[in-house]
């Protein structure tokens, strides 16, 4: 029986591994309920990263409130619980001693519960099983850069680190390098939430980083079309009161310049908000509540019925 492994990553500030397992499963139970289809296997990937750099936001934290000065400041709650976690969780995974810790990480729990070894990985495609992407902020950043970064690539980088990305690209239908690029699962559908992904391309304006994801994003979108002719289901979940969610439906065609539209079907769907959100509006406390806006998307049943029925889609 073909099987659709549902691959959930996290973002910034999750340190607790066991809560986070059990808020994926009872998504992946939502997700589950809507496709309801007997003639396949659901399988759900969680890949958990938030440990490691949980160390030295904890440090700089508590230097923070040993300043003099640290109870004049205003907001320090939201200071701490959300703008320190998502701006320190961002800016150590750009060092690349802490990206390769979350690659090994990511490639050893990723392998396992597949299931599969790297060798078997080749017969996949004929098989008829598929991937789906649920990425929620900086995971998307985190999983986009390591499938298609060019950093990764370079000489610098310790070869443990290399292979592991290699073998993870390898697990990718259309991304590998050279003949690998025709093994591993094809990608059947990418569901973010609350991405930065629009803010975190900032980096490469004005010149060329080896950060940028988007030449190889834009090759595997091409291979994988010449498979299946049809364009690849992309689904960006934005609530209106997450500071971090920005819209991508206008955003990914410009940074994939002069990107055949055939290629990808990019979506925002606005997730629901409550009434004293609409009634606040414009007003600050959006922004004081942003935390639990940004975190909203794995509970919100809209979200996981619509990855449901686009998962279910792709069954057909």
């Amino acid at each position: 029986m073909s099987t659709d492994y549902i691959v959930f990553i996290h973002g910034v500030n999750v340190r607790n591994k066991e809560d986070y397992e059990k808020q994926v499963n009872q998504m992946f139970q939502k997700i589950k309920d809507k496709i309801n289809n007997p003639s396949r296997t659901l399988k759900p990937v969680t890949l958990f990263w938030g440990n490691v750099a949980d160390s030295s936001t904890r440090s700089l934290r508590h230097e923070l409130e040993s300043s003099a000065q640290w109870d004049k400041f205003w907001f320090k709650k939201l200071r701490t619980d959300q703008f320190l976690p998502f701006v320190g969780d961002a800016a150590l995974y750009l060092s690349r001693f802490v990206s390769s810790e979350i690659v090994r990480q990511i490639a050893d729990q990723a392998i396992c519960q597949i299931g599969l070894s790297l060798e078997q990985l080749t017969d996949l495609p004929d098989k008829g099983d598929r991937l789906h992407l649920v990425t929620h902020s900086w995971g998307t950043v985190v999983l986009f850069d390591i499938l298609f970064a060019s950093r990764w690539d370079n000489n610098t980088v310790d070869d443990q680190s290399r292979q592991l990305v290699e073998n993870i690209r390898r697990g990718f239908f259309g991304v590998g390098a050279g003949e690998e690029k025709s093994y591993g699962i094809p990608l059947a559908s990418i569901h973010t939430m609350g991405s930065p992904i629009a803010l975190f391309n900032l980096i490469n304006i004005g010149r060329q980083s080896s950060f940028d994801f988007t030449p190889k994003l834009k090759e595997f979108l091409e291979a994988l079309h010449s498979t299946t002719n049809k364009p690849l289901p992309w689904k960006n979940y934005a609530h209106p009161g997450d500071p971090i969610a920005y819209p991508l439906e206008s955003i990914i065609p410009t940074l994939l310049s002069n990107l055949d539209e055939n290629l990808v079907d990019i979506e925002d769907i606005m997730s629901p908000t409550s009434w004293l959100g609409n009634l606040a509006g414009q007003s600050i406390l959006p922004v004081i509540n942003g935390g639990t806006a940004h975190g909203s998307y794995w509970t919100e049943r809209k979200v996981a019925k619509k990855i449901g029925e686009v998962i279910r889609s792709t069954q057909k």
